[in-house]
């Protein structure tokens, strides 16, 4: 234990010193720490002093039947859900009342209605719903809430609040935070965490965005630079492919919104358990169909994200229904706005960050302790609707779990002479996924423009970390964008497996053309 602790102590007194030092592999002794005082992929294995955030537990937390699910019996799962809120919508209703008006002591009965809830599934359906509950999220010990955190106590908690979200609870007195206790079950396949091991002495980052060396695992998992966390990040295992069916919405000051309908496949070039070694700098292919809102259905969107030197990390091309061609799209990235987003979203904050790392001067300023939102759930149950989500300002914070957990800062700041509407980010990065958690967004006058935060999960039949659903808060026009809600849609199907020819630009039209 305190071999962990003094190594935690020096990652995050270094943290500073290593801003603006060159790029360096790990040491042979930091690598040897891997697996041990170390997970695999580089989080502190131990608790902290107070046991506040514990010692990581990774897969042994999940058996082999929650393990072992497909997109099938999970789907099956949540029409089941279905079925029953069509049978007994009044248990639903009941359920929504207590959660929109969520204190602790209304903790006993919240549980005890969703117990009757799944009583009333089909009896092979219950115990794989209870297993799922106790398991996935932070369920059974870890369900029970230990505080929230309001306007009036925020002084308590300030030193574990990100800027982001005081500024949050600055703007929306309805703004809240229910801390749970602290669960670390992130963990991937035992080849991604060999893999990693291996990275550490050998992986290397030329500039901001040429990889070196890398192979399947995480590069970079003892950090020697900011860059390399974001890399870390955007190179994380996802499963190999996935048919992604993505809800999102543009939240009005009032509340108001539409649904907009997204199918996305992606092919993961790097970190694929099927091709560990792909000898490409593609990292993967990604390609979307908006369903709706009419104006744009039926558009199509092929992108190659690559490593390397120079251009926007990615090649794209665009299929315009009204047009009935494909284009090559050169602002597929940066600040640029994301397609249906009315600028809500820039190319490069879908999830949470992604494209090139060339625009900015990036700086590791080491780890401290937060409230993060994560082992989300209960907002992305069947239980839940859209409608007892979204609300006016911000998200139904009742639905969100926070727990307390250690994160690696970065700082991202825009290189004098070049352009991007964001002149300053913050990135909060959790230790065990290397997934981003937070992102503070800061305009070119330096104030507080968005926030964004990712609800993170450990999803074990994959097994990754997360972020369903992603929030991107506008502090200045009151409107905020929500994207990869699931409650309400087909589960992803994490075991679909695609050739690259499938996201060749020339099937584009054939691809149109079929529907």
């Amino acid at each position: 234990m305190r071999n962990a602790r003094g190594w935690m102590a020096l990652l995050t007194a270094a943290g500073l010193g290593l801003a603006s030092a060159a790029s360096a592999k790990a040491t042979a002794d930091e690598a040897a720490q891997l697996g041990k005082s170390l997970t695999p992929v580089g989080a502190v294995r131990a608790a902290n002093a107070d046991g506040s955030i514990p010692e990581w537990v990774g897969g042994k937390y999940f058996d082999d039947t929650i393990r072992k699910q497909t997109p099938k019996s999970l789907e099956d799962l949540r029409q089941q859900f279905e079925d029953v809120r069509k049978q007994n919508p009044a248990d639903f209703d009941a359920l929504l009342k207590y959660l929109d008006s969520f204190e602790i002591k209304d903790y006993p009965a919240i549980d005890k209605q969703v117990d009757a809830i799944i009583a009333k599934l089909p009896a092979d359906q219950q115990a794989l719903a209870r297993k799922q509950r106790d398991q996935i999220g932070g369920g059974g010990e870890y369900e029970a809430p230990q505080f929230i955190i309001t306007k009036d106590n925020l002084a308590e908690h300030a030193d574990k609040l990100t800027e982001g979200h005081k500024a949050m609870f600055a703007k929306y007195p309805s703004y809240r935070m229910i801390v749970y206790p602290s669960l670390r079950t992130a963990y991937f396949p035992p080849e991604v965490e060999q893999a990693t091991i291996a990275n550490a002495s050998k992986a290397e980052l030329v500039g901001t965005d040429e990889i070196k060396d890398a192979v399947l695992g995480f590069p970079f998992p003892i950090p020697k630079s900011g860059a390399e966390v974001l890399w870390n990040h955007k190179m994380r295992y996802r499963g190999s492919a996935v048919r992604r069916y993505n809800n999102q919405a543009i939240v009005k000051l009032d509340g108001s919104y539409k649904i907009s309908k997204l199918v996305e496949d992606v092919k993961f070039k790097y970190a694929n358990l099927e091709e560990p070694d792909p000898g490409t700098k593609i990292l993967l292919y990604y390609l979307s169909e908006v369903l709706s809102p009419p104006r744009v259905a039926g558009q199509l969107t092929l992108v190659h994200e690559t490593s390397g030197a120079g251009g926007s990390g990615r090649d794209a091309w665009i299929y315009n229904p009204g047009l009935g061609r494909v284009n090559r799209a050169p602002d597929v990235g940066y600040d640029n706005p994301y397609i249906g987003t009315d600028g809500e979203q820039f190319n490069d904050q879908v999830d949470m960050f992604n494209g090139a790392l060339d625009r900015y001067d990036w700086k590791l300023i080491g780890k401290q302790e937060k409230y993060i939102a994560y082992n989300s759930f209960l907002i992305n149950a069947p239980l839940i609707k859209y409608a007892d989500i979204i609300r006016p300002g911000h998200i139904n914070q009742n639905l969100s779990r926070y727990e307390l957990h250690r994160v690696w800062i970065v700082e991202a700041t825009l290189r004098n002479g070049l352009r991007h509407q964001f002149k300053k980010r913050r990135f909060y990065i959790d230790e065990d996924s290397w997934a981003v958690a937070v992102v503070d967004c800061y305009d070119n006058r330096d104030q507080l423009w968005k926030v964004q935060e990712a609800q993170l999960l450990t999803v074990p039949f994959v097994p990754t970390v997360t972020g369903i659903p992603e929030i991107i808060y506008d502090l200045q026009s009151g409107r905020y964008f929500v994207t990869a809600l699931q409650n309400e849609d087909r589960i992803s199907d994490f075991k679909i497996d695609y050739a690259d020819k499938d996201f060749a630009p020339n099937g584009l039209s054939r691809r149109a053309q079929s529907r």
